[in-house]
């Protein structure tokens, strides 16, 4: 069985309902990832909050209103769909998208953190503002609805419950993209945060996951990149949305504190940090012996390793 046979089967065993009755909140939901994820969501039954406040990639000008065009659709296909242009890098803002969720709907049952800007530059180059900016929407946009989602899980204490934020990472954070720094500390940092949170949150019936996706976009517009021009169909944002509707699911609860990768027609876990090998000396290493040492246990695991694709 081939990749795209795995990718049809897995769809069709969670298609139909997997999420009716329960409510999502979705961050830069309006488009991309995001709008993929969206109409998925609606289409498996889940209501969908709809949460994009339409911005250029950069997050310097205003780019429409995408998420009231995809809430339309959604409702047009029978979904059920409500906007909200709360911008997450502000603190008090995200806090009120998920209280207004909640005084609306009555619960919150999933947290898909999406949104986030370019501000690409080489660190060298890279003006303070720059760094800010990105690492303000991205990792503190996933802190600022992570919080009070966490706070009203918590509040409610059922340890059995089926609560999920999934957050969202790149191949930039996970091996570096050089001309991303803001991006790749952003990202990484996010991976740190869910680690956080699926160790804390477990207790009150939350699971927290990563999803580190490729496909064609307006960001991966931006990279010259000639894995993201071929096989259009195959890296729409659609192909990697499967993956987050499975984790919304109450089906997922025996998956906490991982990374996924979804790409095209596939779905990767990435292994959880651990060390390689390990020295150790009889009292205080002697720089000399220490240097010897590395040199010779370390060196080979590195060279043997995969090539870094953004090498």
């Amino acid at each position: 069985m081939n990749s795209r046979d795995i990718a049809e089967r897995a769809s069709a065993d969670t298609s139909a309902g997997t999420l009716d009755g329960r409510v999502a909140i979705i961050t830069g939901g309006g488009r991309g990832i995001g709008g993929a994820v969206a109409k998925l969501f609606a289409r498996e039954g889940a209501t969908v909050v709809v949460n994009d406040i339409g911005a250029s990639l950069s997050g310097l000008q205003s780019d429409g209103n995408p998420a009231s065009e995809l809430v339309r659709d959604i409702e047009a296909a029978g979904g059920t769909a409500v906007t909200n242009g709360a911008d997450i890098s502000d603190h008090e803002a995200a806090r009120d998208l998920v209280e207004s969720t909640i005084d609306r709907f009555g619960k919150l049952d999933v947290l898909v953190n999406v949104a986030g800007i370019l501000r690409d530059r080489m660190i060298f180059n890279m003006s303070e503002e720059e760094w800010d900016a990105v690492i303000r929407v991205h990792l503190k946009g996933h802190f600022n609805t992570i919080k009070p989602a966490a706070a009203h899980w918590r509040k409610i204490g059922d340890p059995d419950a089926q609560n999920r934020i999934i957050n969202y990472t790149s191949r930039a954070g996970l091996h570096g993209a050089p001309g991303q720094p803001n991006y790749s500390a952003a990202k990484m940092g996010i991976v740190g945060l869910t680690y956080s949170c699926a160790v804390a949150l477990r207790r009150y019936g939350v699971t927290t996951n990563a999803v580190s996706p490729a496909a064609a976009t307006r960001m991966t517009a931006t990279i010259r990149d000639d894995a993201y021009s071929s096989g259009a169909n195959e890296l729409s944002p659609d192909s990697i949305a499967p993956i987050a509707a499975y984790l919304a699911s109450e089906h997922s609860g025996w998956l906490n504190g991982h990374v996924i990768h979804a790409r095209g027609y596939e779905v990767s876990l990435y292994s959880d940090p651990e060390p390689l090998v390990t020295l150790r000396s009889d009292g205080p290493w002697d720089l000399d012996e220490m240097a010897k040492e590395v040199e010779s246990q370390f060196r080979p695991i590195t060279e043997a390793a995969p090539p870094n694709p953004f090498v």
